[in-house]
């Protein structure tokens, strides 16, 4: 199986194999993202030009792209050099005038002699009430019609690839398709009404209307159907995959839980309790559990987590949290310490700053069993990190962590169960195509005890009056953020540095009184400014989105985010959840620099609205599309060239149970549809999942 199937080598062969490409035009195709025949058929015209014949130009509405049949009369060539050069031709009504300009007579004679009839085409427009076709795109003599296409597809193109050559490499990716079993269940296929993969690829190339450019044209929504449907398989091969692998079972008596919990100040909401309820199910079965933790900000994750590692040590075993960063390890450290010390269990942090004896007496610890749940960052992936006995280990904010390190983990503990938190509320279709091989919680409630956060719009020419309304609330013992869009003063960007703000904030507010953290700071600065506002010793902390995740400061209740408009909306959501964290009303400024386009207004508003992050994750994904979310590039959700995740996320779901559906028939993939299965896999250059299948 890992030996690409033959009947798809002219596809995967090189792009100079195709008529008319040259080794240096295959570098142009490379920036379209197209490095073999293959990728051509799923490079999709974008739009058509109808260029069916019309008898005359008489009545149409200029300007226009248009076909007609001419009789060519008398040529005037250009009075100097680069001029106009000017055909003078009839159709059956009217006449107007082809023009070009840097024009060789000559060529141009032979090309079109006075009195032969010609078909031209190309766009028409008025000059001093003249109608002029300048450059006619097609001039062919009347028995050539058939090389004019009555609607011509347009393509997205990069410099050194031209429309022609476009419709050219394309024709001959087409020839090479082989015909191939169906791998899309007949009954699914029936319903949706969609044609056989060769015909798909050919229809969607040669559109005849505008309407066959829609992504719910049959062929264009059967190879969308395609690429979700290949892709939900690699990740339904991938979770087949993990649920073979022999977990540990897990069991324990519940009494450092039952510590736990009857020490903290509040009742865990419903959705906690059947939270921790599917996580002890799932640790307590003998497959590995391997379960994404998805909840709003502030709705009580961290919790739900440490109930889990607690699990793990009530079994006997290990558990490790593991942070995307030094800040927000040491801060998952100090909020659990007060609960492990409830629970009477041994935790311990374990990061890149560790060096030496100190690092060297941790590890030994480790490996003895002696902690029972170590925090760290990305340094507990490091050969010489050993556990006795790791039972489960929980990553916070995934979207920095892929599939890949997700199997990376699993591998550091005998079979260890995986439960992933994710503080960003992602809509479905995101999910599927993200998580589609994990089980999915969700956390739906607050706890009780969250303050509900005002949301404000603030024009950038009002700060003076911002700045007065943080002395005052100071002045009543408040702590404040100050977001700020950039860090270093560029030439291009008329944002205002992190630095600037901080200076202008310590000059009216006082010395002492603000602090600042930015990107780019040295870990340990970077810390201790943190650590200072964390006390308490600064009121005010300027900041990048550096505090975005995880940070817990309850006495803060004012959040400026400066330049609102410049930010995501997730990212807006994440940062107003810093505050509203303590007893007191707390406040979010989104203040925008004018004019404000209309999406960056209605943006905004959405924010002002709502507190629900899925809402806004939501909305977030109609307004700005896939291509464009926070940071979709590494987040590990794929980029799809035909399907459109917003606008087709029912197909990503049926893609997603049909794939599930056909493994649990045929896990092997030996079936005829499953053999079909594996020709998509290779044709969508799942090559991950072929692995996963011959390893399997």
């Amino acid at each position: 199986m890992s030996q690409r199937p033959e009947p798809l080598f002219p596809l995967f062969a090189g792009l100079e194999t195709l008529e008319g490409v040259g080794p240096k035009t295959a570098q142009h195709f490379a920036h379209l993202g197209v490095q073999a025949p293959r990728d051509l058929l799923f490079t999709l015209p974008h739009t058509g030009i109808d260029r069916s014949r019309r008898d005359t130009l008489k009545d149409a509405v200029l300007p226009a792209t248009l076909t007609v049949a001419v009789t060519v009369g008398s040529h005037r060539p250009a009075r100097n050099r680069g001029g106009a050069y000017r055909i003078h031709v009839e159709d059956a009504e009217t006449s107007f005038q082809l023009v070009y300009f840097h024009a060789r007579g000559d060529y141009l004679e032979r090309q079109l002699p006075p009195g032969s009839r010609r078909i031209v085409s190309g766009r028409v427009e008025l000059f001093d009430g003249i109608a002029q076709m300048v450059h006619p795109d097609f001039a062919v003599p009347e028995d050539a019609a058939s090389d004019i296409p009555a609607f011509e597809p347009v393509y997205p193109l990069t410099s050194g690839v031209t429309q022609k050559l476009m419709y050219k490499a394309t024709r001959g990716a087409l020839s090479r398709v082989p015909q191939m079993a169906e791998w899309i269940d007949p009954a699914q296929k029936l319903q949706a009404g969609w044609p056989d993969f060769i015909d798909a690829v050919h229809k969607a190339h040669e559109p005849e209307t505008l309407a066959d450019l829609s992504s719910t044209a049959p062929a264009r929504e059967r190879l969308a159907y395609d690429e979700l449907f290949a892709h939900q398989i690699t990740l339904a091969l991938a979770r087949q995959r993990e649920r073979r692998k022999k977990g540990r079972t897990t069991t324990g008596d519940g009494k450092l839980q039952a510590r736990v919990l009857a020490a903290l100040p509040y009742k865990p909401t419903a959705a906690q309790e059947r939270a921790v309820a599917e996580i002890t199910q799932d640790m307590a079965s003998a497959q590995r559990m391997n379960r994404l933790l998805q909840g709003d900000v502030g709705a009580g994750k961290t919790l739900v987590a440490f109930l889990a590692l607690l699990r793990a040590v009530e079994g006997g075993g290990q558990g490790v949290l593991m942070a995307p960063t030094e800040i927000l390890a040491r801060q998952h450290l100090q909020g659990l310490r007060p609960l492990a010390e409830e629970a009477g269990v041994v935790l311990e942090i374990l990061t890149g700053r560790d060096k030496g004896g100190e690092r060297q007496a941790k590890l030994a610890a480790l490996a003895r069993g002696d902690i029972q749940v170590l925090i760290g960052t990305h340094a507990v992936f490091q050969a010489d990190v050993e556990f006795a006995d790791l039972r489960l280990a929980v990553v916070d904010e995934q979207h920095r962590f892929g599939v890949r390190q997700r199997l990376e983990l699993g591998q550091k503990g005998d079979r260890a169960d995986v439960l992933v938190m994710t503080a960003t509320p992602i809509p479905r279709s995101l999910a599927l195509a993200q998580y589609g091989d994990m089980d999915v919680s969700v956390l739906d409630e607050k706890p009780p005890g969250r303050q509900p956060i005002k949301t404000a719009l603030v024009s950038t020419d009002r700060l003076d009056q911002v700045i007065d309304r943080l002395r005052a609330a100071i002045a009543e013992g408040r702590q404040c953020y100050w977001v700020c869009p950039l860090v270093e003063e560029s030439e291009v960007s008329d944002l205002i540095a992190a630095e600037e703000r901080f200076k202008r904030l310590r000059a009216a507010l006082g010395e002492g009184i603000v602090g600042l953290v930015h990107g780019q700071m040295p870990p340990a600065e970077k810390d201790a400014a943190m650590k200072a506002f964390q006390e308490g010793q600064t009121q005010v902390l300027v900041a990048t989105t550096v505090i975005e995740v995880g940070v817990d400061v309850p006495n803060a209740t004012i959040m400026v985010i400066e330049r609102a408009e410049t930010f995501g909306l997730a990212q807006l959501h994440q940062l107003r959840g810093r505050v509203g964290r303590g007893q007191g009303a707390s406040t979010c400024l989104l203040m925008y620099q004018q004019p404000l386009s209309e999406t960056g207004q209605q943006r905004l508003e959405v924010l002002r609205e709502t507190e629900d992050g899925f809402v806004i994750a939501e909305t977030d994904l109609k307004m700005r599309g896939t291509g464009d979310l926070i940071g979709t590039a590494q987040s590990g959700v794929p980029r799809f060239k035909v399907a459109d995740l917003e606008r087709q996320s029912g197909l990503m779901a049926t893609a997603q149970s049909d794939a599930r559906k056909l493994l649990a028939e045929d896990p092997e993939l030996t079936s005829d549809r499953g053999q079909a299965a594996r020709m998509l896999l290779w044709l969508m250059r799942q090559d991950e999942a072929i692995l996963l299948i011959s390893v399997g």
